[in-house]
């Protein structure tokens, strides 16, 4: 008989009210915040899988979303736009923008492979600032105006007179990419991407190899970021290079951490914690032109106080109305079976 834990009812009624949220708050809700934070999340929780799972800190997820979000843009326009307006169907857009940003993330992963700690940082950090000048100079892809006017599929129609359906989409996805996460993370393959991560070394003697471990995770994780990358397009309706710079790197650095770095769920509730601040703190004069400003004092609060981010405080909550204590850990638990792997 399954176990009923807090985590548990929390999680579920969290997506009970993710559920009925369009029938309980308002539109605008529905439509500039909780869309957004889902496809914010399904990034963010590509970073935290390769950084709890595989030992490796990315900062090119954004890179690899802007790849996917570019040519679906390039692919499904046809009009006044720069790009290559094409005029395909939508949902040959989002399979050739999956597609080449999975290619592009697999060619990422090898480069970065035999790198750990600070040079993986540095060099992913490489990738984003390279996706964002090629995208920028390049004008007959984008250009600094980037693409204009990108359409979503007929069954969602215009986002904008159709809000709920994109954010059902969205959520739909957003469930899907956490199951397909939980999955992988169990499987021979994850198993064995956990023991790389702790140790490299032993993982190679025993024949295993690392680097194509490490590059195949990273090409998964793109996968998961393409998904948010196309769900962006459809949401913002226009992409262009400012949309993966360095700020929009370091937002989703911060969503992952300030959620919690090392636990799935701390994606999408860093995602909803930032994009609600971020929000309201537009509306205050004197706070919207130093959003970074405030989101930074807020994030070196929480890494002070919780280096597990939000999910960490809850964690510790419980613990202490339980009366049960846990050393600190920043690693995710592997999970209990055999490593086998046939990579």
């Amino acid at each position: 008989m399954t176990r009923i834990t807090p985590d548990r009812v929390v999680g579920i009624g969290a997506l009970v009210l993710a559920v009925i949220a369009p029938f309980i708050v308002s539109s605008y809700w529905v439509g500039a915040l909780l869309t957004q934070m889902l496809f914010l999340g399904i990034v963010a929780a590509s970073l935290i899988f390769l950084s709890a799972y595989g030992g490796m800190i990315s900062l090119a997820q954004v890179a690899v979303y802007g790849i996917a979000g570019f040519v679906v843009g390039n692919a499904t326009t046809n009009g006044n736009t720069k790009g290559l307006n094409l005029g395909w169907n939508p949902w040959w857009g989002v399979i050739a923008g999956i597609a080449i940003a999975v290619g592009v993330g697999l060619l990422f992963g090898a480069l970065a492979s035999r790198s750990v700690g600070i040079y993986f940082l540095m060099i992913t950090l490489t990738y984003s600032v390279i996706a964002n000048l090629t995208f920028g100079q390049v004008t007959d892809v984008s250009g600094f105006g980037g693409i204009s006017g990108i359409p979503a599929p007929g069954a969602i129609g215009r986002v904008e007179a159709h809000q709920n359906r994109l954010y059902y989409v969205a959520l739909v996805a957003a469930f899907l990419v956490y199951l397909l996460l939980r999955y992988v993370a169990r499987t021979p393959f994850g198993l064995t991407l956990q023991g790389v991560r702790d140790d490299p070394i032993r993982m190679a003697s025993l024949g295993y190899n690392v680097n194509l471990h490490r590059t195949i995770a990273f090409g998964f994780a793109s996968f998961v970021a393409s998904i948010g990358g196309v769900l962006f397009v459809w949401w913002n309706g226009h992409i262009d290079p400012a949309s993966i710079d360095l700020g929009a790197t370091i937002d989703v650095l911060v969503i992952a951490v300030i959620g919690g770095l090392y636990r799935l769920e701390g994606a999408w509730v860093g995602a909803l914690f930032f994009v609600i601040v971020n929000n309201y703190s537009q509306q205050i004069s004197f706070i919207g032109p130093r959003f970074h400003t405030l989101i930074g004092a807020i994030f070196l609060l929480i890494v002070l106080v919780s280096p597990g981010g939000l999910v960490g405080l809850w964690e510790r909550a419980l613990e202490l109305a339980s009366g049960t204590h846990k050393e600190p850990s920043d690693r995710t638990p592997i999970e209990v079976g055999p490593v086998e792997s046939h990579v």
